[in-house]
């Protein structure tokens, strides 16, 4: 990856003397939307019980208020993507600015299950819309050095936004378990910035087989992933990462009820914790990389999470639950870049966009499936053993991914058979 450790002062200020580049305001709103895809779902993770007993369900069908959008996200981002290259990415982006505060904002008013499972598929068009549009208009706007910024600005602002919109979350939880919703509406007021702030991009048709018909980039997708079958096995191991964090996200609020923590403001102080520990990674994740290796970092964050599900399991106090949380979180934050990092080493040059996109459905999808795979393991075994199975499943993972490192090193350190 380029190296971007410069003096610049940002993006915008990089790129002040370039009469196209965007300006500051363009950056801002750019981040700012980024920020809305993490709190689809974290700013209202704090509130998940009160919102099962408000619409009168279980809270494990309560957890699919905060993960229906990620499913809408997998299906959406195709024809998101598929409009982009057709219009450009401005006027799709500004259409998911306004149905993800539409969809979201319904929370504020309606009482069913059903209505609120309704808006929250609004609300995945919106995200997946303002997702798409926010990564192509960074590829749109920048360029080489100025990109790589711009995306790791991005990354700083996602994980800023799952360390505060869960305490968010969790303070307006105290009025209402309808107030958290409200926030969706700032959606609203930033397009109409964003119609001021983005430049128009002349953009349109670049993506690769952006004129090909769905099976023949299927039939291309395919051929990569037999070519190079790292790329899947990545989006498994994104997959997986997101399924986990969920669990968190889902049945920690659970967790701490059982342990006499039911204010939604301090659930928010625990998942914001796991949000800043993730965040603290990621920020020295590149010092990490380059004394270790990110096979042996992402070892690590299993053996994290393995410690981290298996505390939970047993945990007997409000003081010492907030120990999973951080090492969860520890764990997330090294294995998200990494993901990105080994799509962006293994995809040809032609389909890094294309490749780059499906981690992000692989991620969404584990979101989506988190509370319903272990929600059936709370229903035999409760909710520690919903923290069981999931250490069990990193301990699975963990041996998995040491013994490819251990036949990989082995390889490597072979002599070559002599000629003759």
């Amino acid at each position: 990856m380029t190296d971007v450790s410069d003096e610049d002062a940002g993006v915008a200020a990089a790129t002040a003397n370039s009469p196209s580049s965007p300006a500051r305001l363009t950056l801002a709103v750019i981040l700012a939307s980024a920020t809305l895809t993490v709190m689809a779902g974290a700013v209202i993770g704090p509130v998940v019980r009160q919102i099962g007993i408000g619409v009168g369900v279980s809270e494990s069908l309560a957890g699919l208020v905060i993960t229906t959008h990620g499913v809408v996200i997998v299906v959406a981002s195709p024809l998101a993507g598929a409009l982009i290259d057709r219009v450009g990415p401005r006027r799709p982006y500004l259409l998911g600015l306004g149905l993800y505060g539409v969809g979201g904002g319904a929370g504020l008013v309606v009482d069913s299950f059903g209505a609120l499972i309704a808006s929250r598929v609004v609300l995945g068009v919106g995200v997946a819309f303002v997702y798409t549009g926010v990564t192509v208009l960074i590829y749109t706007l920048y360029r080489g050095r100025r990109m790589d910024r711009a995306l790791g600005l991005r990354s700083s602002a996602n994980s800023l936004g799952a360390a505060v919109w869960p305490l968010v979350g969790g303070a307006l939880g105290t009025v209402s378990w309808h107030a958290p919703f409200g926030v969706y509406l700032a959606a609203l007021p930033l397009g109409l910035v964003a119609l001021v702030a983005l430049p128009a991009t002349g953009y349109g048709g670049a993506t690769t087989g952006a004129g090909s018909s769905a099976g023949q980039r299927l039939r291309g997708l395919l051929g990569v992933f037999r070519r190079i079958p790292a790329i899947p096995a990545v989006y498994l191991l994104y997959f997986g990462a997101n399924l986990f964090l969920y669990v968190v996200v889902v049945y920690y609020p659970q967790l701490l009820a059982g342990l006499g923590v039911t204010s939604t403001l301090a659930v928010g102080l625990y998942l914001a914790a796991n949000g800043a520990a993730s965040a603290v990674a990621a920020a020295v994740y590149g010092r990490l990389v380059g004394r270790v290796g990110r096979h042996r970092l992402v070892l690590a964050a299993f053996g994290l999470w393995v410690v981290g599900f298996g505390v939970a399991a047993v945990v007997g106090g409000p003081l010492a639950a907030g120990v999973p949380v951080v090492l969860l979180g520890v764990g997330t934050g090294l294995v998200f870049p990494s993901a990105f990092a080994w799509v962006e080493t293994l995809a040809p040059s032609d389909r890094q966009g294309s490749l780059a996109s499906y981690i992000a459905s692989a991620g969404y999808l584990g979101q989506f499936l988190s509370p319903l795979a272990f929600g059936v393991v709370v229903s035999v075994a409760g909710v520690r053993g919903a923290f069981a199975a999931a250490a069990l499943a990193a301990g699975l993972g963990g041996a998995v991914l040491g013994v490819g490192l251990a036949v990989r090193g082995r390889r490597v350190t072979e002599p070559a058979p002599e000629s003759g």
